[in-house]
Protein backbone atom coordinates (compact mmCIF):
# COMPACT_ATOMS: atom_id res chain seq x y z
CA UNK A 1 0.00 0.00 0.00
CA UNK A 2 1.13 3.37 -0.43
CA UNK A 3 1.40 6.33 2.29
CA UNK A 4 -1.86 7.76 0.44
CA UNK A 5 -4.07 4.91 1.12
CA UNK A 6 -3.48 4.58 4.70
CA UNK A 7 -4.66 8.14 4.32
CA UNK A 8 -7.55 7.11 3.33
CA UNK A 9 -8.58 4.16 4.75
CA UNK A 10 -7.87 6.31 8.14
CA UNK A 11 -10.11 9.47 6.52
CA UNK A 12 -12.92 6.25 5.50
CA UNK A 13 -13.02 5.01 9.06
CA UNK A 14 -13.71 8.39 10.79
CA UNK A 15 -16.25 9.00 8.57
CA UNK A 16 -17.44 5.94 9.17
CA UNK A 17 -18.06 7.04 12.99
CA UNK A 18 -19.31 10.41 12.32
CA UNK A 19 -21.77 9.29 9.67
CA UNK A 20 -25.15 9.05 11.79
CA UNK A 21 -26.32 6.44 9.69
CA UNK A 22 -24.10 4.39 11.81
CA UNK A 23 -25.04 5.29 15.21
CA UNK A 24 -26.94 2.01 15.96
CA UNK A 25 -23.90 0.35 15.14
CA UNK A 26 -21.76 2.36 16.91
CA UNK A 27 -23.95 1.82 20.26
CA UNK A 28 -23.87 -2.11 19.80
CA UNK A 29 -19.79 -1.35 19.65
CA UNK A 30 -20.47 0.78 22.59
CA UNK A 31 -22.56 -2.02 24.26
CA UNK A 32 -20.29 -4.90 24.23
CA UNK A 33 -17.24 -2.58 25.47
CA UNK A 34 -19.06 -1.49 28.45
CA UNK A 35 -19.89 -5.55 28.90
CA UNK A 36 -15.96 -6.12 28.88
CA UNK A 37 -14.99 -3.33 30.98
CA UNK A 38 -18.06 -1.58 33.62
CA UNK A 39 -15.92 1.77 32.93
CA UNK A 40 -16.55 2.43 29.17
CA UNK A 41 -19.73 3.90 29.54
CA UNK A 42 -21.64 4.61 26.16
CA UNK A 43 -21.30 8.11 26.79
CA UNK A 44 -17.44 7.50 27.22
CA UNK A 45 -17.45 5.07 24.01
CA UNK A 46 -18.96 7.96 22.11
CA UNK A 47 -16.39 10.43 23.18
CA UNK A 48 -13.55 8.60 22.62
CA UNK A 49 -14.55 7.72 19.09
CA UNK A 50 -15.51 11.02 18.18
CA UNK A 51 -12.61 12.52 19.46
CA UNK A 52 -10.32 10.32 17.48
CA UNK A 53 -12.68 10.45 14.17
CA UNK A 54 -12.48 14.82 14.47
CA UNK A 55 -8.88 14.62 15.40
CA UNK A 56 -7.10 12.03 14.43
CA UNK A 57 -9.70 10.43 11.33
CA UNK A 58 -9.55 13.92 9.17
CA UNK A 59 -8.26 13.46 6.03
CA UNK A 60 -6.69 16.91 5.64
CA UNK A 61 -5.28 16.48 9.59
CA UNK A 62 -3.56 13.53 8.24
CA UNK A 63 -2.39 14.96 4.94
CA UNK A 64 -0.91 18.23 7.77
CA UNK A 65 0.23 15.67 9.97
CA UNK A 66 2.14 13.31 7.53
CA UNK A 67 4.06 16.70 5.71
CA UNK A 68 4.81 18.13 9.22
CA UNK A 69 6.82 15.20 10.13
CA UNK A 70 8.29 13.93 6.62
CA UNK A 71 5.99 10.87 6.16
CA UNK A 72 7.22 8.69 2.90
CA UNK A 73 6.55 5.21 1.43
CA UNK A 74 8.20 2.53 3.77
CA UNK A 75 10.05 0.09 1.40
CA UNK A 76 11.03 -1.27 4.02
CA UNK A 77 9.03 -2.33 6.80
CA UNK A 78 9.82 -3.32 10.07
CA UNK A 79 7.63 -5.46 12.45
CA UNK A 80 6.71 -3.01 15.88
CA UNK A 81 5.16 -4.47 18.28
CA UNK A 82 2.32 -2.03 20.49
CA UNK A 83 1.46 -3.01 23.60
CA UNK A 84 -1.74 -1.37 24.53
CA UNK A 85 -3.32 0.31 27.66
CA UNK A 86 -6.84 -0.07 28.59
CA UNK A 87 -7.46 1.83 30.81
CA UNK A 88 -10.25 4.64 28.93
CA UNK A 89 -11.68 3.55 25.40
CA UNK A 90 -9.40 3.05 22.20
CA UNK A 91 -6.40 4.83 23.91
CA UNK A 92 -3.52 2.61 22.21
CA UNK A 93 -5.21 3.78 18.71
CA UNK A 94 -2.78 6.81 18.01
CA UNK A 95 0.38 4.12 18.42
CA UNK A 96 -1.40 1.64 15.89
CA UNK A 97 -1.95 4.84 13.62
CA UNK A 98 1.40 5.86 14.03
CA UNK A 99 3.13 2.27 13.08
CA UNK A 100 0.63 2.13 9.89
CA UNK A 101 1.13 5.36 8.81
CA UNK A 102 4.79 4.92 8.86
CA UNK A 103 4.42 2.04 6.57
CA UNK A 104 5.78 -0.47 9.28
CA UNK A 105 3.41 -3.37 10.56
CA UNK A 106 1.75 -3.68 13.60
CA UNK A 107 1.51 -6.19 15.64
CA UNK A 108 -0.84 -5.27 18.56
CA UNK A 109 -1.25 -6.84 22.19
CA UNK A 110 -4.26 -5.53 23.27
CA UNK A 111 -5.48 -4.94 26.59
CA UNK A 112 -7.50 -7.39 28.46
CA UNK A 113 -9.96 -4.04 29.41
CA UNK A 114 -10.53 -2.73 25.86
CA UNK A 115 -10.04 -5.40 23.50
CA UNK A 116 -13.80 -5.27 21.80
CA UNK A 117 -13.82 -1.63 20.81
CA UNK A 118 -9.83 -2.40 19.09
CA UNK A 119 -11.48 -5.63 17.70
CA UNK A 120 -14.01 -3.58 16.05
CA UNK A 121 -12.44 -0.89 14.82
CA UNK A 122 -9.82 -3.14 13.43
CA UNK A 123 -12.00 -5.00 11.68
CA UNK A 124 -13.84 -2.32 10.13
CA UNK A 125 -10.78 -0.83 8.86
CA UNK A 126 -10.01 -4.48 7.21
CA UNK A 127 -13.46 -4.45 5.52
CA UNK A 128 -12.71 -0.64 4.14
CA UNK A 129 -9.49 -1.88 2.42
CA UNK A 130 -8.80 -5.51 2.80
CA UNK A 131 -4.84 -4.97 1.85
CA UNK A 132 -4.54 -3.14 5.19
CA UNK A 133 -4.33 -6.64 6.63
CA UNK A 134 -0.45 -6.92 5.98
CA UNK A 135 0.35 -4.03 8.37
CA UNK A 136 -2.04 -5.02 10.97
CA UNK A 137 -1.89 -8.30 13.07
CA UNK A 138 -3.60 -8.64 16.80
CA UNK A 139 -0.78 -11.48 19.04
CA UNK A 140 -0.52 -12.85 22.17
CA UNK A 141 3.24 -12.35 21.71
CA UNK A 142 5.40 -10.22 21.07
CA UNK A 143 8.67 -12.65 19.74
CA UNK A 144 8.87 -11.30 16.39
CA UNK A 145 9.21 -7.75 17.24
CA UNK A 146 11.69 -5.53 15.99
CA UNK A 147 10.91 -2.33 17.72
CA UNK A 148 8.62 -2.13 20.29
CA UNK A 149 5.85 0.74 21.98
CA UNK A 150 4.46 -0.04 25.21
CA UNK A 151 2.36 1.82 27.56
CA UNK A 152 1.47 0.69 31.62
CA UNK A 153 2.62 1.22 35.01
CA UNK A 154 5.90 2.09 36.30
CA UNK A 155 6.09 -1.42 37.62
CA UNK A 156 5.57 -2.65 34.36
CA UNK A 157 7.87 -0.28 32.47
CA UNK A 158 10.72 -2.16 34.44
CA UNK A 159 9.80 -5.54 32.88
CA UNK A 160 9.61 -3.78 29.85
CA UNK A 161 12.82 -2.13 30.40
CA UNK A 162 14.52 -5.81 30.65
CA UNK A 163 12.89 -7.91 28.18
CA UNK A 164 13.05 -5.34 25.13
CA UNK A 165 16.68 -3.54 25.66
CA UNK A 166 18.60 -4.80 23.00
CA UNK A 167 15.45 -3.61 20.60
CA UNK A 168 14.25 0.40 19.95
CA UNK A 169 11.67 0.60 22.36
CA UNK A 170 9.37 3.66 23.43
CA UNK A 171 8.18 2.34 27.23
CA UNK A 172 5.96 4.91 28.97
CA UNK A 173 5.19 5.28 32.50
CA UNK A 174 2.79 6.72 35.31
CA UNK A 175 1.69 9.86 34.19
CA UNK A 176 -1.20 12.49 34.91
CA UNK A 177 -2.20 16.22 34.05
CA UNK A 178 -2.58 19.40 36.13
CA UNK A 179 -4.50 22.56 36.12
CA UNK A 180 -3.41 25.97 37.01
CA UNK A 181 -5.61 28.38 38.57
CA UNK A 182 -5.64 32.28 39.16
CA UNK A 183 -8.87 32.84 40.34
CA UNK A 184 -9.83 35.20 37.67
CA UNK A 185 -11.74 32.47 35.83
CA UNK A 186 -15.48 32.13 34.69
CA UNK A 187 -17.71 30.05 35.76
CA UNK A 188 -18.05 28.36 32.29
CA UNK A 189 -13.94 27.93 32.02
CA UNK A 190 -14.06 26.29 35.60
CA UNK A 191 -17.02 24.20 34.22
CA UNK A 192 -14.41 23.16 30.88
CA UNK A 193 -11.99 22.50 33.90
CA UNK A 194 -14.95 19.82 35.43
CA UNK A 195 -14.69 18.24 31.96
CA UNK A 196 -10.96 17.77 32.46
CA UNK A 197 -11.30 16.27 35.68
CA UNK A 198 -14.12 13.88 35.30
CA UNK A 199 -14.38 12.40 32.02
CA UNK A 200 -14.17 8.79 31.60
CA UNK A 201 -14.32 8.63 35.36
CA UNK A 202 -10.70 10.58 35.56
CA UNK A 203 -9.05 7.05 34.57
CA UNK A 204 -6.88 8.96 31.75
CA UNK A 205 -3.29 10.37 31.69
CA UNK A 206 -4.79 13.69 30.43
CA UNK A 207 -7.09 13.52 33.25
CA UNK A 208 -6.43 16.06 35.84
CA UNK A 209 -5.81 15.32 39.18
CA UNK A 210 -3.96 18.19 40.36
CA UNK A 211 -4.85 22.08 40.23
CA UNK A 212 -2.35 24.23 41.19
CA UNK A 213 -4.12 27.62 43.24
CA UNK A 214 -2.73 30.99 44.82
CA UNK A 215 -2.07 31.33 48.08
CA UNK A 216 -6.27 32.35 50.00
CA UNK A 217 -8.28 30.66 46.89
CA UNK A 218 -11.86 29.19 47.65
CA UNK A 219 -13.40 26.62 46.19
CA UNK A 220 -16.94 28.19 46.15
CA UNK A 221 -17.01 29.22 42.21
CA UNK A 222 -15.51 26.13 41.49
CA UNK A 223 -17.69 23.73 43.18
CA UNK A 224 -20.86 25.61 41.67
CA UNK A 225 -19.47 25.57 38.37
CA UNK A 226 -19.62 21.72 38.08
CA UNK A 227 -21.83 21.15 39.97
CA UNK A 228 -23.53 19.82 36.15
CA UNK A 229 -21.34 16.93 36.82
CA UNK A 230 -22.87 15.62 40.15
CA UNK A 231 -24.83 12.46 38.02
CA UNK A 232 -21.47 10.93 37.95
CA UNK A 233 -22.14 9.22 41.57
CA UNK A 234 -24.93 7.24 39.65
CA UNK A 235 -21.96 5.15 38.49
CA UNK A 236 -21.55 2.05 40.72
CA UNK A 237 -17.65 1.94 40.57
CA UNK A 238 -17.33 5.49 40.92
CA UNK A 239 -19.32 5.96 43.84
CA UNK A 240 -18.13 3.19 45.50
CA UNK A 241 -14.58 4.46 45.15
CA UNK A 242 -16.34 8.44 46.31
CA UNK A 243 -17.76 6.24 49.48
CA UNK A 244 -14.38 4.90 50.65
CA UNK A 245 -11.71 7.42 49.87
CA UNK A 246 -14.65 10.10 51.89
CA UNK A 247 -14.46 7.57 54.37
CA UNK A 248 -10.41 6.94 54.78
CA UNK A 249 -10.16 10.36 54.64
CA UNK A 250 -13.26 11.33 57.93
CA UNK A 251 -11.23 8.35 60.03
CA UNK A 252 -7.69 9.78 59.31
CA UNK A 253 -9.28 13.54 60.47
CA UNK A 254 -7.41 14.65 56.98
CA UNK A 255 -8.98 18.20 56.28
CA UNK A 256 -10.16 18.34 53.21
CA UNK A 257 -13.71 19.48 50.85
CA UNK A 258 -16.65 17.90 49.67
CA UNK A 259 -19.31 18.73 47.50
CA UNK A 260 -21.25 14.96 47.77
CA UNK A 261 -19.05 13.60 44.39
CA UNK A 262 -15.30 15.00 44.23
CA UNK A 263 -13.12 15.31 47.12
CA UNK A 264 -10.28 18.42 47.44
CA UNK A 265 -7.53 17.23 49.41
CA UNK A 266 -4.38 19.36 49.89
CA UNK A 267 -1.24 17.26 48.73
CA UNK A 268 1.82 17.52 47.49
CA UNK A 269 1.50 14.35 45.40
CA UNK A 270 0.47 14.53 41.40
CA UNK A 271 -1.79 11.45 41.51
CA UNK A 272 -5.31 11.37 43.38
CA UNK A 273 -7.49 8.44 43.70
CA UNK A 274 -10.72 8.31 41.82
CA UNK A 275 -13.07 10.56 42.79
CA UNK A 276 -10.36 12.70 44.53
CA UNK A 277 -8.57 15.65 43.02
CA UNK A 278 -5.33 17.39 44.87
CA UNK A 279 -4.73 20.81 45.70
CA UNK A 280 -1.23 22.51 46.21
CA UNK A 281 -0.99 26.08 47.06
CA UNK A 282 1.38 28.67 44.97
CA UNK A 283 3.01 31.83 46.24
CA UNK A 284 3.98 33.78 42.86
CA UNK A 285 4.31 32.71 39.22
CA UNK A 286 8.15 31.54 40.29
CA UNK A 287 7.05 29.45 43.24
CA UNK A 288 4.50 27.94 40.80
CA UNK A 289 6.87 27.13 37.94
CA UNK A 290 9.13 25.72 40.66
CA UNK A 291 6.60 23.01 42.21
CA UNK A 292 5.79 22.33 38.32
CA UNK A 293 9.57 21.57 37.45
CA UNK A 294 9.53 19.18 40.31
CA UNK A 295 7.17 16.89 38.47
CA UNK A 296 8.09 17.49 34.95
CA UNK A 297 8.72 13.63 34.04
CA UNK A 298 4.93 12.77 35.47
CA UNK A 299 3.28 15.37 34.08
CA UNK A 300 1.20 14.16 30.61
CA UNK A 301 -0.27 18.05 30.07
CA UNK A 302 -1.43 21.43 31.72
CA UNK A 303 -4.06 22.98 31.12
CA UNK A 304 -4.52 26.98 31.93
CA UNK A 305 -6.66 29.90 31.42
CA UNK A 306 -6.43 31.45 27.75
CA UNK A 307 -3.19 28.67 27.87
CA UNK A 308 -1.22 31.29 29.84
CA UNK A 309 1.37 28.78 30.42
CA UNK A 310 3.26 27.39 27.97
CA UNK A 311 2.42 24.37 26.07
CA UNK A 312 -1.00 23.89 28.02
CA UNK A 313 -4.38 23.41 26.74
CA UNK A 314 -7.50 25.07 27.47
CA UNK A 315 -9.52 24.10 29.95
CA UNK A 316 -12.06 21.34 28.80
CA UNK A 317 -9.55 20.46 25.83
CA UNK A 318 -7.30 17.48 27.84
CA UNK A 319 -8.99 14.99 26.17
CA UNK A 320 -9.32 16.06 22.59
CA UNK A 321 -4.87 16.03 21.83
CA UNK A 322 -4.19 16.43 18.00
CA UNK A 323 -2.37 14.11 15.87
CA UNK A 324 1.04 15.88 16.98
CA UNK A 325 0.57 15.80 21.23
CA UNK A 326 2.43 12.58 21.28
CA UNK A 327 2.16 10.69 24.53
CA UNK A 328 4.79 11.64 27.17
CA UNK A 329 6.47 13.89 24.70
CA UNK A 330 8.34 11.35 22.45
CA UNK A 331 7.22 11.83 18.38
CA UNK A 332 6.60 8.43 17.76
CA UNK A 333 6.69 9.06 14.06
CA UNK A 334 10.74 10.37 14.60
CA UNK A 335 10.79 6.96 16.33
CA UNK A 336 9.51 4.92 13.77
CA UNK A 337 11.64 6.63 10.95
CA UNK A 338 14.79 5.65 13.00
CA UNK A 339 14.44 1.89 13.45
Amino acid sequence: MQLKDFILTFSHLGGFILNENNAETISQWSYAARSENAWFTEDNVKLALNNIAKYYLNKDLLENFVATNHIQTNISPKKVGVVMAGNIPVVGFHDLLCVVLSGNIALIKLSSSDSVLMHFLIQKMFEISPEIKEFIQIIDKLNFAEAMITTGSDNTAKHFEYYFSKIPHIIRKNRTSIAILTGEESRTELANLGNDIFQYFGLGCRNVSKLFVPKGYTFDKFYEAIEYWSTIRIHHKYNNNYDYNKSVLLVNRTRHFDNGFLLLKEDTALVSAISVCHFEYYEDESHLRQLIDQHQEKIQCIVSKDRIFENSFNFGEAQSPSLNDFADGVNTIAFLKGI
